[in-house]
């Protein structure tokens, strides 16, 4: 029971305390929670006293700016009214401007409208007059051309065609006498004046366009001689064109390989080389630049020789070496299907007899007869035409100034400054226009007949005409009844002057009319 007692006291005594703990617990709370609001109200009440204090202070900063900012406003409206204002005058001052001379300019108007008007009444009265006057001549022009006509008997038409046609009589028959006069006192003349008119009459340019031959064709043996040119994976072939600049074409055509080139040295080169390969049958790399080499200098010596024989046949003597070489490469050189070397021989040729027929020097015409297209053997190597490369390597090696005038007018691109240059472009046209020295298409060789025969239809009275000897001669057959002796003179003469204007032809065409009148009767 005691313990029980104890024991109960204990329990007793815990929750006493605890309740007295609890009790000063709750105290000691209660306090520091009143200290902890009165602190925070004390605080409060200070954040409140400096916001109202910044309040205030912003309150009155606001208070000053908008005073300050609406000071400054009115300013500025003050100053835009007055700027306006002024710009208000200034327009009021222009516009009176502008309304004065509107009425200045009202006025100026008014005073021309009167003016012209006044004009207008002047001119119609004066209108009114001339009218009159105009239908009082054409009353008298009736009259007195009723008056002529009966006292000629004819009418104005019939006398206006009778004039015109003796007018139109009287021009011809003085044309057909002046030329006929003219073409006579030539002949008789044409001994005295041989040598002025050799040098200008006589030449006639050719063209400056050449077609060369471009491809050259090697035959084979076999078709199986093809493969070995190509070679294991096409290297002879390769090898081929690299040593000689020259394409070749291997295609369908049996037995033969064609060669292309521009250069007509290089493709002869090829063509040389590739034929002594097919001969020997070896062909390789090694052997083809073998062969390619002896054959370039075998055409070498051709080439220098052919120079050297040309200069020989035309008695030239003194040349450089070096231009005698030039002047060999031109013997694979073609125009129009004329080997070039062999024209620039006959150029040298007739150059030479022309040069001799007129008392001219012989020496320099033949010289500058052989060297006038020597340019022809560089055009395809070098800038330039071959008339200025002609000049060029002609003054290179230091030829006379005629000849070098001769290279550089023969096609009419400088003007002749010596008789010797004028009869080398004679002889130029001359050995280019002899038959068959150059080929002409079929085609341009139709048209520049038919050309010819519709320039002589083009005329009346010419009942038909026929172009003879390759286009060189043109008859033009007149109706009798139509064209008279001296038309047809004078016919001939304005057919040759057409066909100069519109044709490009080597040499001269002559132009003969006939006119023929035949009577005939029968006896019964």
């Amino acid at each position: 029971m005691e313990k029980e007692s104890l024991l109960l006291y204990i329990i007793v005594s815990c929750i006493v305390a605890l309740a007295i703990g609890a009790g000063v617990g709750y105290l000691l709370r209660k306090r520091m929670a009143e200290a902890a609001i009165g602190s925070a109200e004390e605080k409060a009440k200070q954040i409140y006293e400096e916001a109202k204090t910044s309040r205030d202070s912003a309150m009155r900063e606001i208070e000053t700016l908008r005073k300050e900012t609406l000071v400054q406003t009115r300013e500025e409206i003050h100053k835009l009214r007055e700027d306006v204002e002024h710009e208000n005058r200034e327009r009021r001052d222009e516009l009176q401007k502008y309304e004065q001379r509107l009425v200045q300019k009202e006025s100026n108007l008014d005073q021309r409208s009167d003016n012209l008007e006044q004009r207008e009444s002047t001119l119609v009265e004066r209108e009114e007059n001339l009218k009159a006057q105009k239908d009082k001549l054409e009353v008298l022009y009736v009259e007195q051309h009723a008056k002529l006509e009966e006292i000629s008997q004819l009418t104005r038409e019939k006398a206006k065609e009778m004039i015109l046609a003796r007018v139109d009589e009287e021009l011809t028959h003085e044309k057909a006498i002046r030329i006929r006069e003219a073409e006579e006192e030539i002949k008789v003349t044409a001994e005295d004046k041989a040598r002025a008119i050799l040098a200008t009459t006589i030449q006639r340019s050719a063209a400056d366009v050449v077609s060369e031959t471009t491809v050259s064709v090697v035959s084979l043996p076999t078709e199986e001689m093809k493969g070995r040119i190509i070679g294991r994976e096409g290297r002879n072939i390769r090898a081929i064109e690299t040593l000689t600049g020259v394409d070749l074409i291997i295609d369908d055509t049996p037995e033969a390989v064609i060669l292309s080139c521009y250069d007509p040295v290089r493709r002869e080169i090829a063509r040389l080389a590739l034929e002594n390969l097919v001969k020997d049958g070896r062909i390789h790399p090694a052997r083809i630049e073998e062969v390619v080499e002896k054959t370039r200098k075998d055409v070498d010596k051709t080439i220098r020789e052919a120079g050297e024989e040309a200069v020989l046949r035309c008695g030239i003597r003194g040349m450089h070496p070096e231009l005698i070489k030039v002047l060999g490469r031109l013997k694979y050189r073609t125009s129009y299907g004329q080997n070039v070397l062999q024209h620039c021989i006959d150029t040298s040729y007739f150059a030479g007899i022309l040069a001799g027929e007129v008392g001219a020097n012989v020496d320099i015409a033949k010289r500058g007869g052989l060297l006038h297209d020597v340019g022809k053997a560089l055009d395809r190597e070098q800038e330039g035409t071959h008339v200025e490369l002609g000049v060029e390597i002609a003054e290179k090696y230091r030829e006379p100034w005629q000849v070098v005038n001769a290279i550089a007018s023969h096609h009419g691109d400088t003007e002749a400054t010596c008789v010797e240059a004028v009869l080398v472009a004679a002889a130029d046209a001359v050995s280019a226009a002899r038959p068959g020295a150059r080929r002409e298409t079929l085609e341009n060789y139709i048209k520049r007949l038919t050309k010819l025969e519709d320039i002589a239809k083009s005329y009346p009275g010419v009942a038909n005409c026929y172009a003879i000897q390759a286009g060189r001669e043109l008859r033009v057959i007149v109706k009798p009844d139509k064209v008279n002796e001296d038309q047809a003179t004078l016919l001939s003469h304005d057919i040759a002057q057409q066909i100069e204007k519109e044709l490009q032809y080597p040499g001269q065409v002559k132009v003969i009319v006939i006119r023929e009148t035949r009577a005939t009767d029968y006896a019964k």
